[in-house]
């Protein structure tokens, strides 16, 4: 039987994830639009959690059953900035379409919406050739605000990126 997106859980990154990551983000078709390249070993894989994944503030696996399949972060900006956060995503590639990032980005929105009281915008960036996370954005509620012309830079390419935001006050859809 297939899993269901519905059967996910969000948790916090942890060490014995290194096999499962590494099966995920060592894929280049995963981290192409991503700001890191993929993960060559287990060696990279554990040192990657270690080093970056853990101690980041709201970065979490997105598990079915006990075995990571993806990760949403949510980084949240501080003084001034703090009234909004970053979003990311990514799931393995033999799951692309069956709507597991939609089910995650969705429980992460309202998680950090409820755990983080000053939070009131989400920012989203997706690159303009990528359609699968555009319409994952878009099914959770983010609206697209604009385009940003040779915004970012992913790969050593600089890149236009659509800029999205989900608002505290805004629907999250499904």
């Amino acid at each position: 039987m297939d899993p269901s997106p519905s059967a996910i859980t969000l948790r916090p990154f942890e060490l014995s994830d290194a096999a499962d990551f590494l099966s995920w983000a060592g894929d280049n078709r995963v981290t192409r639009y991503l700001r890191w390249d993929s993960v060559a070993s287990l060696e990279a894989a554990e040192s990657y959690l270690r080093d970056v994944a853990i101690p980041h503030p709201w970065r979490r696996s997105i598990c079915l059953g006990d075995r990571s399949i993806g990760y949403v972060s949510v980084r949240p900006g501080s003084g001034d900035d703090r009234c909004r956060a970053h979003v990311s995503y990514a799931v393995g590639a033999e799951l692309w379409g069956r709507g597991f990032a939609t089910a995650a980005l969705r429980m992460a929105a309202r998680r950090v919406f409820d755990e983080m009281p000053e939070l009131v915008r989400l920012e989203a960036f997706a690159e303009v050739e990528n359609g699968g996370s555009q319409r994952v954005l878009e099914k959770v509620g983010f609206v697209k605000e604009g385009l940003l012309r040779k915004y970012g830079i992913c790969k050593g390419e600089v890149r236009d990126m659509y800029l999205y935001s989900l608002l505290s006050t805004d629907e999250i859809l499904g």
